[in-house]
């Protein structure tokens, strides 16, 4: 299955952007989809993550901003952030995982998209 992201681009500091991920196969063989991006510098650091239960998980920098949710009709993936701040600025990748735990790690990803940028900058 490959992963396709989209809906990257230039926002203004409180401003919102929502990624999606699409894939050319059935995402409901995946336990769980992901998100992950990759600030300028540093590593890549997992975002959020949904279970096929529908069970969702966020890092504490993106809680209460970000959403992930997935439609298994449509294959895809999607990730509303809202408030965004420059240190939102990286590249953002979709992953999928036949897991259900350790879901912060990229290991227990084996299905990775390319990556779509978002840029937070006035």
């Amino acid at each position: 299955v490959q992963l396709q992201a989209s809906g990257g681009g230039l926002v203004q500091p409180g401003g919102s952007l929502t990624l999606s991920c699409a894939a050319s196969g059935f995402i409901s063989r995946f336990n769980t989809m992901g998100w992950y991006r990759q600030a300028p510098g540093k590593q890549r650091e997992w975002v959020a993550s949904i279970t096929n239960l529908d069970n969702t998980n966020y890092a504490d920098s993106v809680k209460g901003r970000f959403t992930i949710s997935r439609d298994n009709a449509k294959n895809t993936v999607y990730l509303q952030m809202n408030s965004l701040n420059r240190e939102d600025t990286a590249v953002y990748y979709c992953a999928a995982s036949p897991f259900l735990t350790g879901l912060t790690l990229q290991g227990r990803y084996n299905n990775w998209g390319q990556g779509t940028q978002v840029t937070v900058s006035s």
